[in-house]
């Protein structure tokens, strides 16, 4: 359930803000061999807006998790001028990387945060994180002379009926891979998820029977959000083999009840574990806890029997970790008898 809070009303002086993005789009800058400038302008269509670029940039802020490890896993952290908004721990194999990158805010960035940094791209998965009260719309940003990108996954339009959340993810890696003029890194990355998802979805004609699964994110004021449909957890679901329970729910993480849960009697609860975030009810072992105290969950087979598989929450959402979840996924329906 992507969430964001509200952070205070944007106040800055026009003619500030241009002096900032002029300084950071202005004077000599290095640039190294691996990013050298293609000839001509990159253009890439991001959600409704076409940015173009005569070189690569140099001074990227990333404005939630996902989007930070994405960049780190192409290995852009000298193009990075600050991060923002970490909801866990920083995947060990990003670490020493990310300890590089100034850390603008740990929470939701702000408008003076961001220019303070004199970026010259914003990078972010979700839409939502560009509004006035947080870093200013796309629309505010580019009438700056500041280009910022939106995840495909995000972007609505983008898609359409066809490409599955995975398929918008790599194109992610590619699009951001001939921003910055690496896209052998990103053809790399992309070939290495590829080979995860590709093995994953040949293990659909071993799956046993019908087997249905519902993925609990959190549980906010006692009440659960599971996934419904088009999310990753719905695409996973489907590239296994499997059905998720809560797929005619056209919301990624829709809020039901316990007893809606029950009535739909799943054979596998996948939960997923957020302790990090620092929240009641966010780590894997609370809501575990809540499944079994909770009168009609308790009653599941699926409770009594602990056919539970328990991933990073993070991951439930589309980011450069989603394939190790995707994993998971497969080696837990392994272990609880569902694929062969």
């Amino acid at each position: 359930m992507r969430a964001f809070p509200p952070s205070r009303k944007i106040s800055v002086f026009a003619g500030l803000v241009l002096l900032l993005f002029s300084a950071a789009c202005g004077g000599t800058r290095s640039v190294s061999p691996s990013a050298a400038p293609a000839t001509g302008a990159v253009r890439v269509s991001s959600c409704g807006q076409e940015l173009s670029f005569s070189s690569p940039p140099e001074r990227v802020v990333t404005l939630d998790q996902s989007s930070t490890e994405t960049l780190l896993a192409l290995g852009l952290q000298d193009r990075m001028a600050g991060t923002s908004n970490l909801k866990t721990a920083v995947a060990p194999q990003y670490r020493a990387a990310y300890d590089s990158v100034p850390v603008l805010n740990p929470k939701i960035l702000t408008g003076e945060q961001l220019r303070a940094a004199t970026p010259d791209l914003v990078v972010s998965s979700f839409a939502a994180l560009y509004t006035k009260d947080r870093v200013g719309t796309r629309e505010e940003l580019r009438g700056l002379g500041l280009p910022s990108y939106v995840s495909v996954v995000d972007c609505p339009q983008a898609g359409g009926a066809g490409p599955t959340p995975f398929d918008l993810l790599l194109r992610d890696y590619e699009n951001l891979g001939r921003i910055f003029r690496v896209e052998d890194r990103a053809a790399k990355l992309i070939a290495e998820q590829r080979r995860v998802i590709d093995r994953a979805s040949k293990g659909r004609s071993a799956v046993t029977g019908e087997v249905t699964v519902v993925w609990l994110y959190s549980v906010y004021a006692g009440l659960p959000y599971v996934a419904g449909h088009g999310g990753m957890p719905s695409a996973m679901s489907e590239l296994v083999g499997v059905r998720n329970a809560f797929d005619d729910v056209d919301e990624d993480w829709p809020e039901v009840s316990w007893e809606e849960i029950a009535r739909r009697d799943p054979d596998v609860i996948v939960i997923g574990d957020l302790s990090e975030r620092g929240a009641p009810g966010d780590s894997a072992a609370e809501k575990l806890d809540m499944l079994r105290k909770e009168p009609t969950m308790s009653q599941l087979t699926a409770v009594k029997a602990n056919r539970v598989i328990e991933v990073p929450g993070i991951e439930m959402d589309p980011s450069v970790r989603t394939v190790n979840t995707l994993g998971l996924f497969v080696e837990g329906l392994r272990k609880l008898g569902h694929v062969r």
